[in-house]
């Protein structure tokens, strides 16, 4: 019978489910993101949550008591620096769970959990564009950007009207590549698929 055991025993002993747990909140405050079993991401939740809310105020003595469930100093470390400054004012729900599908070997519902002041897209006041944007940019997109920055001058000057004409731009002149102009070498003949 299971009266009044209202939380997942996570089919383990308790000394096993504690490590698991522990383990599983270090990494979580370590790299803001997990992925794990649905099952697994709601007994870290509700693991975490508390221990965040403990950090919120710094004091030797929370210190202590979150250092004895995370069993790691760089986790609390990062817990009081840089995770609880971050979620200061927000009363409850420090973490997200999105689910992503199921596992290929045992068909285990999966998903991500996740810190929610962490994701930048989700984050208020900064929509999915800018938060790409904000991402190192390509070849191609630095290309795209100073088209649209000589555009933009452009736009400016015309708009303006001011004394001097802009000078119209003269058309570059075509590069010849090294392999157009290099001449095509012989294959080399090899004895595969011979018969000897």
């Amino acid at each position: 019978m299971r009266h009044n055991k209202n939380y997942n025993h996570l089919g383990r002993q308790a000394g096993h489910r504690k490590a698991l747990l522990s383990n599983m909140a270090s990494s979580l405050i370590l790299h803001k993101r997990i992925e794990t079993t649905v099952a697994k991401a709601k007994a870290v939740r509700m693991f975490v949550e508390p221990l965040v809310t403990k950090a919120k105020e710094d004091t030797t003595h929370s210190r202590r008591i979150v250092f004895s469930y995370l069993k790691q100093k760089e986790a609390v470390t990062e817990l009081f620096r840089t995770i609880a400054p971050k979620i200061a004012e927000r009363p409850g729900g420090y973490t997200r769970i999105l689910k992503t599908g199921f596992r290929l070997g045992d068909a285990a519902d999966m998903c991500i959990i996740e810190f929610v002041d962490f994701n930048e897209a989700y984050t208020l006041g900064i929509t999915p564009a800018a938060a790409t944007e904000a991402k190192p940019k390509t070849r191609r997109s630095r290309k795209s950007a100073a088209k649209k920055t000589d555009a933009v001058e452009e736009a400016t000057v015309v708009e303006g009207e001011t004394k001097k004409a802009a000078a119209p731009k003269a058309p570059k002149a075509p590069k010849a590549t090294a392999a157009k102009t290099a001449a095509p070498k012989a294959a080399k003949k090899t004895n595969v698929g011979k018969k000897m």
